[in-house]
């Protein structure tokens, strides 16, 4: 059977989960909690985009009493095709996006004290 046009395939990632952990150790990103940190592989979307980040928002944390919560989705078709060095800046990017409250909350491209930059991403990816 086919699925609908439009529709998306998610599957945990757990290359990207033990990728991300790396990073945050290395990098010594000390504000992020790793148990609330999800890792999807998705596949259908038409974005360019090689990875996404999302936070659970605050009203879900209240009213359902979720911990604050990020999911950080790789798109199949374009980051699966990156050498590794690549997708370890992709993954840079979207980590900080995360703010050093770990909140639920997503940091901007371009914030006024802290920016999630191409510039940023090779500081911090030639520090590993």
């Amino acid at each position: 059977m086919r699925k609908p046009s439009g529709q998306w395939d998610f599957v945990p990632a757990e290359d990207v989960r033990e990728l991300v952990a790396d990073l945050v150790h290395r990098l010594e990103f000390e504000h992020i909690q790793l148990p609330n940190i999800f890792c999807v592989r998705s596949r259908g979307s038409r974005t360019r985009a090689y990875a996404r980040i999302w936070g659970l928002s605050r009203i879900f944390q209240v009213t359902a009493g979720f911990a604050p919560t990020y999911v950080i989705e790789v798109l199949s078709q374009h980051f699966d095709k990156l050498p590794f060095h690549e997708q370890q800046k992709v993954i840079i990017h979207e980590l900080l996006h995360i703010p050093k409250t770990f909140s639920g909350a997503l940091l901007s491209h371009k914030g006024r004290y802290h920016a999630v930059d191409h510039k940023t991403v090779e500081q911090l990816f030639k520090r590993l």
